[in-house]
């Protein structure tokens, strides 16, 4: 079968056989884990793995592809059905109900650029379950993936992503390990749940949406995008807590912790309304 890429779902193959073997690497798959793949295509990392480990699960929204992988690993090459195969969109599906025992879930996969984000947002969902998670992405989303504070690919996803993960920019792949090539470079990314929150929100609703005005307006200060939460004695109270956090600020400047700071002064202050 010639399967034709689909701009619909984003998908690029990854073909570089160099790649593929230091992604796999990367990964270090064991033979008895619990691993998922996410958009396994034609198999460029589904065949690397199942050679490493007993059971696999993918997740695959286009019906040709499945109907392709449903021949490609039938029996008697791959018995006692070693791939299981899931025709859902990894947006919808329950990445929990693949665990029953104690063992956590390892998560890898090259995701379709255009719904990257919300598919790690999804993932953050179904975290208490997660081991581990290993993806390509669009260069450009890894490096904000991964970017600290003060820096301009500082922003709400590395807010959001390094609240609950430790990141690490693996390996850069050039357009040309793929077929068809995307117009950008990608990179593969390693993250891991922390084991412990490093800093604790004492409600994550109000720290996503204090996130998100921040950066709302990216080029303001944060007195101007946080004033519907943040009056001028606000900030006075924050700064006697860290001085760090000066209104003149931009959202870029400020840390995990000084939005986690931000939250729990916020809900502290409402408690104390009550």
């Amino acid at each position: 079968m010639k399967h034709i890429a689909k701009k619909r779902f984003g998908q690029n193959f990854l073909t570089d056989q160099s790649i593929i073997g230091s992604l796999i690497d990367a990964i270090e798959p064991k033979n008895d884990e619990l691993i998922v793949e996410i958009g396994p295509g034609l198999g460029a990392l589904t065949k690397p793995l199942l050679n490493k480990i007993k059971h696999l699960h993918v997740v695959e929204i286009d019906r040709d592809i499945v109907s392709w992988m449903q021949t490609e690993y039938a029996k008697p090459n791959y018995i006692d059905n070693r791939i299981e195969i899931h025709n859902v969109d990894a947006l919808k599906f329950d990445f929990s109900a693949l665990v029953s025992t104690e063992k956590k879930l390892r998560v890898t996969g090259n995701l379709p650029y255009n719904i990257s984000t919300p598919i790690l947002f999804h993932l953050l969902d179904n975290l208490a379950c997660i081991k581990d998670m290993h993806f390509m992405l669009q260069k450009e989303v890894v490096e904000r993936m991964v970017a600290q504070p003060s820096t301009p690919a500082f922003g709400r996803l590395s807010v959001m992503l390094q609240y609950y993960l430790q990141m690490e920019y693996l390996i850069t792949v050039p357009p040309e390990a793929f077929e068809p090539a995307p117009k950008v470079e990608s990179a593969f990314v390693r993250c891991v749940p922390h084991s412990s929150l490093p800093h604790i929100a004492n409600n994550t609703e109000m720290f996503s949406k204090v996130v998100m005005a921040a950066f709302g307006q990216r080029r303001k200060t944060i007195r101007n995008t946080l004033k519907d939460y943040l009056t001028d004695d606000d900030f006075l109270q924050i700064n006697a807590m860290d001085e760090k956090i000066q209104p003149q600020l931009r959202a870029e400047n400020l840390s995990v912790k000084d939005y986690v700071l931000i939250t729990n002064y916020l809900i502290s202050k409402t408690f104390c309304k009550k």
